[in-house]
């Protein structure tokens, strides 16, 4: 890795091989690894109300840079942000090849919150989240989630890695398995295909179906 960040391809071979882009160089994943079963997911009442009312507009890959921008502010449980300007240049190049794709919500024709990640064959790694409670944004980056296994779930993918397990992803189902069987499974996905769905349009749409 250069002083002037990662290339698009050592991400992408990063990710390949079990290691976080952002950790250290030479930082394996931790042991054990989080993931979020994509038919485990838990969504409370309150989130399922929020997320049938249509409060927000849901889209995907409509502003990649914008949520990167976001997720690189300080905010609400985000209080150090690790990524930098040289990450965002080879996330964005990565979204220029169709690796990298962004779930955003908005309101108002404002984004007040998304998420963003790589896809690689059937796997998907989560990124990061923000939202803007703000700008109306509360509750914002939970349906983005929601959206997100949805659409990894139309897509065929298999494997939704989080990184890291906090008491806030437990909430939704998020688990940590270790190490060798989250090597295990990666290996399977990457082998495997997926799509991701609402490439061709934005994907927009009010709320999700409940």
């Amino acid at each position: 890795m250069s002083a002037e960040g990662p290339s698009p391809d050592e991400l992408i071979a990063a990710y390949a091989s079990g290691v976080i882009p952002a950790a250290d160089p030479g930082r394996e994943t931790p042991d054990p690894c989080a993931i979020l079963p994509l038919d485990g997911l838990r969504v409370s009442r309150k989130l399922a109300k929020l997320v049938r009312s249509g409060r927000f507009e849901i889209r995907t890959d409509t502003a990649f840079g914008a949520v990167l921008r976001g997720c690189a502010e300080p905010g609400p449980g985000r209080q150090e942000v690790w990524l930098d300007a040289p990450l965002i240049r080879a996330y964005t190049r990565l979204h220029e090849r169709g690796l990298a794709h962004s779930i955003e919500a908005w309101r108002d024709g404002a984004l007040v919150g998304g998420l963003y990640g790589v896809g690689l064959g059937a796997a998907f790694f989560g990124e990061s989240m923000f939202h803007r409670p703000e700008a109306g944004g509360s509750g914002a980056s939970q349906v983005c989630l929601v959206a997100l296994v949805e659409r990894l779930r139309a897509g065929g993918f298999e494997l939704l890695d989080v990184q890291y397990l906090t008491p806030h992803l437990a909430r939704f189902g998020c688990i940590e398995i270790p190490r060798a069987e989250y090597l295990g499974r990666l290996a399977r996905a990457l082998r495997r295909r997926a799509s991701w769905p609402g490439a061709a349009d934005g994907g927009s749409r009010k709320g999700m179906p409940g």
